[in-house]
């Protein structure tokens, strides 16, 4: 019985620390002394958003998703783009690159539904790969695609598309060192060292729990 009772008391505490840790996790964000400007990127998936609440909550920018390659759009995205609007709070667009369609058929899904902004933040390309995708497209035509993409989105937002690449997309078609654009990378609570060239944007935290958004974030800092 005194061994039961130890092992339930050894159960109990390592239940405890485990608690703690995942309550340190699901507040935790970068130093604001190391990165001073943070934010938030969002998606129909995170439920609706109480922009106001966000903004007080010491937010400084945030994206919404708009577009996955030429057919899905996010279903909250026209939502989002006029809450951070109303709330005074800097916002982006993010497309997500499908290998599995035209660059030219994705971007026109992109320019009919991000309107143009001139205050707007450089609109984000995320480079991953999908579960609806199977495809893997030789290296020579995805950066093709890639840059093709790029042109016809900066060409609408009259500013360079910032490029979030995730290390397994990364790993295969180094976009990171040939397509000189500003770079986003993900990582959690590491800053990361994947890819080529400095990262302009880290995504430091894919649990983030803030008021405002009913589900957690994705939490990102921008380089110093």
């Amino acid at each position: 019985m005194k061994g039961l009772r130890i092992s339930a008391g050894v159960i109990l505490a390592l239940a405890l620390v485990g608690v703690c840790a995942w309550m340190f996790a699901i507040a935790w964000a970068p130093p604001r002394a190391d990165y001073a400007i943070q934010g938030i990127d969002v998606s129909d998936e995170d439920g609706a958003v109480d922009w106001f609440t966000v903004k007080a909550g010491d937010v400084g920018f945030a994206y919404a998703r708009a577009t996955i390659g030429a057919d899905a759009r996010d279903a909250l995205f026209a939502e989002n783009w006029a809450g951070m609007y109303e709330v005074g709070l800097r916002r982006g667009a993010i497309h997500g690159f499908s290998l599995c369609q035209l660059a030219r058929d994705q971007a026109g899904a992109f320019v009919a539904t991000v309107p143009r902004d001139p205050d707007a933040l450089p609109a984000a390309i995320d480079l991953s790969f999908r579960e609806d995708c199977p495809a893997r497209p030789e290296r020579d035509v995805v950066l093709g695609e890639i840059r093709a993409l790029a042109a016809i989105l900066e060409t609408h937002s009259g500013k360079p598309v910032i490029l979030r690449i995730d290390p397994e997309f990364e790993a295969q078609y180094q976009v990171s060192g040939t397509i000189p654009r500003s770079l986003w990378s993900t990582g959690m609570f590491f800053p990361p060292t994947y890819l080529a060239r400095p990262w302009r944007m880290w995504q430091a935290s894919t649990i983030r729990r803030i008021e405002g958004v009913e589900h957690p974030v994705n939490w990102n800092v921008v380089a110093p």
